[in-house]
Parts: structure tokens; C-alpha cells; sequence
């Protein structure tokens, strides 16, 4: 009776699972083709094809999918390009028992057979492998799917981006199974016209390992010049999250990088530096204990980047968020970002002895690269920099702070701000795109007590002692350095009170050669400065010295003529009229003719013409020969100018900005 029951129960139970299980085996899964590709084709946004589909259910549910192609867009122009994707044979294993007890679906296998993948742009920047997914809506879905092992058999991408100058293959591989399983990737090709050869060796993605065994993974890469090494391990390679890994750039031009990292990046002398890569999910990837040099310069801190934080027209805007510091940097390494090339021909590279070669070849100084807009556009870009000390034996800086923001393709610089002695430069800068070629620049400078005598100490000739202020404006629209200043419009007003300068310095302006003997022998040596004003106008590229005024003790130097930004030609005199008798002086105007790169000074008619009447009076009788050049001093009313010119452009500047009047005094006693 009890066995009877016992065949009955294993009938009721047996036969439908022995039933089920004939259905499963003779069951054509095709039939469910149709389906298949219609969902995937949906949620991807490209055609979708299968060839075959088989599923069995030991000891896993294991679906089988054959001939598997991804085509291109339906309105891809190249129909004779290859499909996005193929496979030959895709396995999935899956464990629902798992995803029944809430602990998500476990996917034991993903075993991928020969894949190809074709990712290309056309030139005009159409993709065939951005895919139209919907949003998921939230951010956990990385720990809701577990996968075990991904094996990959003779896998292939051929990338072509024509706009970037690359084609290039990426072979990728599994080798072994389980805990010694590895992935292996190598590439080769072009990348931005330069020959590229690569090299991954990492863990297969086997999330389901204890986290105390992190995956590694080994990356070398060359793209010409530059090299990249990256070594580490990462704890959650599906979520991206817990890396471990260093990274080393190294190169002779980091501009090189832009292509690789996809946000502009301007050229700069030989390069090196390395850091420790901290992965926040997909949402942001930080690069901390950042150090190395840059040319002359060191440089540390933290960049942060999130990758998809802003999406125009079907692409993704990075945002870069940057806190730099260096110990000791050298202005001329960050020629590039004013547009110029950097000077280190020795370890330059072949475009960048091309570029200086332009460069000395121009009769210009001023860099005319022009802008690129669109670049300005690749990324929002975020920058605090501080430089404790400033190198170089003739640039009268010290420290440097800057803080920039790059924002839709729009440059605030609030501020830059250099260091000069006990005093500061400080400019702010708006550069605002107004067409795909053109920028529009409104620029201010204030000088806050800057230091005289850090300011010849560059000349390593002259002294001085004293501070200068002031203050600046342009307003300007072009597409390069030179465009700007040759279009610009706007002023600069300085001033001194008070403090010294070499007697040499002033002397030679006047060209006294008797006393400019004496200076050099440091007899005297400096003289004091009563006032110095500057009142400088620029309209449309011209620079005009409307009033340029030094008052010292010995004499009054007046400067007028103008610079013209754009073409770069100089058109300057210079006159220095002594305030007590003198013998020995030429008091006439100097002229400072000729251009940035070439200027040419000159003494004036009246200067020529009373010193070869002296020559001559020399050669007839000595003593006459010091006639034409006695000169008897200034008036009181040439002496009291540089006082009502410093009122003046106190009155202008806003008062603040400029030191007040020197205190009346009494003469000067002569040297």
C-alpha cells in the first residue's frame, strides 16, 4: 500500500519535470527569435539580429545565442562599413534562485565567442556607437547584477575617428579560468596622427570574489612621444569604485595628452607626473597626490573629473576640477597658454620646432595663434593655482595665485594675482566667445603698491626704492593675443611718490654723459624720485602717452609718442631737462622707433647737431666744446607739473588707486 502511494507522488511530481525537461530539450527556442531582437533592438537603438537561440537549464539556466549582429544606424552613410557589433557564440549563465531570495541575479558566466566590434565617426562627428538607451533613473544598479566570469575568445575592435587622425585595433583576450584568470588587451595603430601601441593586463571581472582580493590591472600605452604607465588594483571593477592603482604621464609636450584625455590642453616644455587614481563610481574619477615637473616648474595637488556631468547634442561634457601647487615655477613653461611655444629647443618636438622656427622667422614678438572656440567648449574646467616663488633673473615677480573657471566655453580669470616685492599685480579677466571664431575680452589691472626696487633689481643694472600703483582696463574682440591688442580699447594710469631710482637710470635718458660716467663709478648713486605719473590711452590698438612724467631730484623726464599693438611699431621720445646748471649734458629728445622685436634708439636732430658742434669745437679749442652742451635747468612751473598731473589722475582713477602728492620740500641741493 505504502509503495503504491509512493509511485502515485512520484508520478504527480516526476513525470511533469521529466515532461517539462523533453519539452526544454525538443523545444525550438527559435521561435522566440522575434522577440528577442525586437526588445534588444529597442532598448539600444540599432537593428538587432540573431541566428540561433538555445537554452538548457543544467545545472544553471544557460542561454546560447549564435550569429548575434548589432548593425550600424539606418541612416549611416558608409554602407559598406562593417556592422557596430557581431558574435559568434554568446553564453549566459544564470542563477534565479538567487535573484528569488532577493540577493539579486547572479550571473555565473558570460562566455563571448570571436566578438568584433566596429566604433567609428564620420568627419562631420556622426557615431555609430552611441546608443539610444533610456535612463535607468538610479544609480544601484551596478550591485544588483553579479557577474562571475567573463571569458572573451579572439576579440577584436577596429576604431576609426577620422576628426582625430586615429585607426587602430584593440585585440582583447581571457586567458586561463577562475582566480588565475586574466584579461588581456592590446592595441595597435594611430591615435591623433601618432603611432600608438598598448598593452592591459588585468583580473577577469569576477565580482563575486571577497573584496580583499581586488581586481589588478596593469596598463603600459605609447602614442607617439607619450607614454603612460597605470598599476594597481580596484575593488568593484563592475561599480567602479575602491581603486588602488598609480598612474605615470610622462612626454615632451603634455598638450600631446588632449587627444587622450579630451579636454584642451596647451603645449608645454618636456613633462612628468604621477598619482594616485581614486575611482567614485562612474560619476567622478580623481587623480590625488598629483606631483611632478612641467619644464623648469614643479607641480602637485588634486584633479577631479566627472565625466558625464553636462550632454550636448548626443555627447557628453567632462567637468575638470583642479587645486595646483608648486614650490618653484618658471613663467616661460606656461608660454602655451597665452598662445606661444615654449623656448626649450632642445627637447622640443618636431610641431614645436616648427612653431618657434615661425616664431623667429616673424618680424612679431606678441603670439598670433588664433583661438580656438570650439576647443573652449570640450569641457568645464575648474583651476586654483598657487606658485610660491617665481624663477628667472629678469622677471621681477615673485609668487603667483590664479583661480580661472572655464564655464560653456566662456574664461573668468578672478584673479591672477603676482607678487612684486611687498606689492601685487592683479588682474581679472572675462573672455567670452562671441562666434565659432571670435572672442570678446574685457580685462582690468590694479597695481597695489608694487615694489621699485624689486622691479629694477630684474634690470641687474639700476636700483631703486619706492612703490608704484595704479590702475588698467581693455576692452577688446579678436581671435589671438595680437588680434586683441590690436583691436582693443581702454587705459592705464600709474604713479609714484616718493623713493629713488639710479642716478644712471635717469641720466641716460638725458644722456649726460659726464654724470652717467660718474653713476657708473657710484659716484652718486641713486637720486630720489619727487613723482613719476603715467597717463596711457589705448584706442583701437594704439597706445598713446598722453602724459608720462618723472620728477626726481635731479631732473624732469617727459615721454610722449605712442605704441601700435597691432602692428607692433614704436614711436616714442624721450626728454630730460635738468633742474640745476649742468655741464655736459644734452638736454634733447631720444627717439624709440622700430618694432617689439627689433626697436632702434636714436638721439634726436637737436642731440646730433649740438654734439658734432661740440666735436667741433674740440677740435679747435678744447675748452669751447663744453658750450653747446650747458644746460641751466627748469623752471618753477616745470617743477610743480608732475604735482598737478598726479592730482589729475587721482581724480580719474577713483582716487584710491594712486599714491597722493609728495609734500612740498625745498630745493634739491645739486650732486
Amino acid at each position: 500500500m505504502a509503495n503504491s502511494r509512493t509511485i502515485r507522488r512520484l508520478a504527480w511530481f516526476g513525470v511533469p519535470i521529466v515532461l517539462l525537461g523533453i519539452l526544454v530539450a525538443v523545444w525550438n527556442w527559435d521561435s522566440f527569435i522575434p522577440i528577442v531582437q525586437s526588445r534588444a533592438s529597442a532598448a539600444i537603438g540599432r537593428p538587432v539580429t540573431i541566428g540561433h537561440l538555445h537554452v538548457r537549464f543544467h545545472p544553471f539556466i544557460q542561454i546560447v545565442a549564435d550569429d548575434i549582429v548589432v548593425a550600424n544606424p539606418p541612416d549611416w552613410p558608409n554602407r559598406d562599413d562593417p556592422p557596430l557589433a557581431s558574435v559568434k557564440t554568446l553564453t549566459i549563465q544564470a542563477n534565479p534562485l538567487s535573484y528569488l531570495r532577493g540577493d539579486g541575479l547572479v550571473v555565473p558566466l558570460i562566455a563571448i565567442d570571436t566578438p568584433r566590434v566596429y566604433a567609428a565617426e564620420t568627419r562631420n562627428g556622426e557615431a555609430n556607437f552611441r546608443l539610444k538607451t533610456p535612463s535607468s533613473g538610479g544609480s544601484g544598479g551596478g550591485s544588483s547584477v553579479k557577474i562571475g566570469d567573463l571569458r572573451i575568445n579572439d576579440g577584436s575592435v577596429h576604431a576609426v575617428f577620422p576628426k582625430l587622425k586615429s585607426d587602430f585595433n584593440v585585440q582583447i583576450d581571457t586567458q586561463g579560468e577562475g582566480n588565475d584568470a586574466k584579461l588581456v588587451a592590446e592595441a595597435k595603430g594611430t591615435y591623433a596622427n601618432q603611432p600608438i601601441t598598448g598593452k592591459m593586463v588585468g583580473g577577469a571581472l569576477l565580482s563575486l570574489r571577497d573584496a580583499k582580493s581586488p581586481w589588478p590591472i596593469d596598463l603600459k600605452l605609447a602614442n607617439g612621444p607619450t607614454k603612460v604607465t597605470m598599476q594597481g588594483t580596484v575593488e568593484d571593477p563592475v561599480a567602479f569604485k575602491g581603486a588602488d592603482v598609480r598612474v605615470r604621464f610622462a612626454g615632451p609636450d603634455m598638450g600631446l595628452l588632449e587627444p587622450l584625455a579630451g579636454i584642451p590642453i596647451p603645449t608645454t616644455p618636456p613633462y612628468q607626473m604621477t598619482g594616485k587614481v581614486n575611482l567614485e563610481g562612474f560619476q567622478t574619477i580623481r587623480l590625488d597626490d598629483f606631483q611632478g615637473r612641467i619644464g623648469n616648474s614643479d607641480m602637485a595637488g588634486t584633479i577631479a573629473i566627472q565625466p558625464g556631468t553636462k550632454e550636448e547634442n548626443g555627447k557628453y561634457k567632462p567637468e575638470v576640477t583642479m587645486d595646483l601647487r608648486s614650490n618653484r615655477v618658471d613663467l616661460t613653461d606656461f608660454a602655451g597658454f597665452l598662445g606661444a611655444t615654449p623656448r626649450d629647443t632642445k627637447h622640443a618636438t618636431p610641431e614645436q620646432r616648427r612653431e618657434i622656427a615661425k616664431a623667429n622667422a616673424s618680424p612679431k614678438l606678441l603670439p598670433d595663434k588664433p583661438i580656438s572656440v570650439p576647443r573652449l567648449r570640450w569641457a568645464d574646467i575648474h583651476v586654483k593655482y598657487y606658485g610660491a616663488h617665481i624663477v628667472g633673473r629678469s622677471i621681477p615677480l615673485d609668487d603667483v595665485t590664479v583661480a580661472a573657471d572655464l564655464v560653456d566655453g566662456t574664461i573668468k580669470v578672478q584673479p591672477a594675482s603676482f607678487g612684486v616685492g611687498k606689492g601685487r599685480l592683479v588682474s581679472n579677466l572675462d573672455l567670452v566667445p562671441v562666434s565659432d571664431r571670435n572672442v570678446h575680452a574685457r580685462a582690468d589691472i590694479r597695481m597695489q603698491n608694487v615694489d621699485v626696487a624689486r622691479l629694477m633689481q630684474a634690470t641687474h643694472t639700476f636700483e631703486g626704492a619706492g612703490t608704484i600703483s595704479g590702475v588698467g582696463a581693455i576692452d577688446a574682440t579678436g581671435n589671438s593675443m595680437t588680434s586683441l591688442l590690436g583691436n582693443g580699447n581702454g587705459e592705464i594710469k600709474m604713479a609714484m611718490a616718493g623713493g629713488n631710482l639710479s642716478a644712471l637710470l635717469v641720466d641716460l635718458t638725458g644722456l649726460e654723459f659726464g654724470n652717467a660716467l660718474l653713476s657708473a663709478l657710484g659716484m652718486p648713486q641713486k637720486t630720489s624720485v619727487e613723482c613719476f605719473v603715467s597717463d596711457l590711452v589705448l584706442k583701437r590698438g594704439v597706445l598713446d602717452f598722453r602724459v608720462m612724467t618723472l620728477d626726481t631730484g635731479e631732473a624732469i623726464t617727459n615721454v610722449d609718442g605712442d605704441v601700435n599693438l597691432g602692428t607692433e611699431a614704436i614711436d616714442l621720445s624721450f626728454k630730460t631737462d635738468s633742474k640745476h646748471f649742468s655741464i655736459g649734458s644734452l638736454p634733447t629728445r631720444i627717439h624709440v622707433g622700430g618694432t617689439f622685436k627689433n626697436p632702434a634708439i636714436r638721439p634726436g636732430a637737436e642731440v646730433a647737431a649740438r654734439a658734432g658742434a661740440a666735436a667741433g669745437l674740440g677740435v679747435l679749442f678744447a675748452p669751447l666744446a663744453i658750450l653747446p652742451t650747458i644746460q641751466f635747468g627748469t623752471s618753477e612751473a616745470e617743477d610743480s607739473r608732475c604735482e598737478t598731473l598726479l592730482r589729475q589722475a587721482r581724480q580719474t582713477a577713483g582716487g584710491k588707486a594712486l599714491p597722493q602728492p609728495k609734500p612740498q620740500q625745498g630745493p634739491s641741493s645739486e650732486r
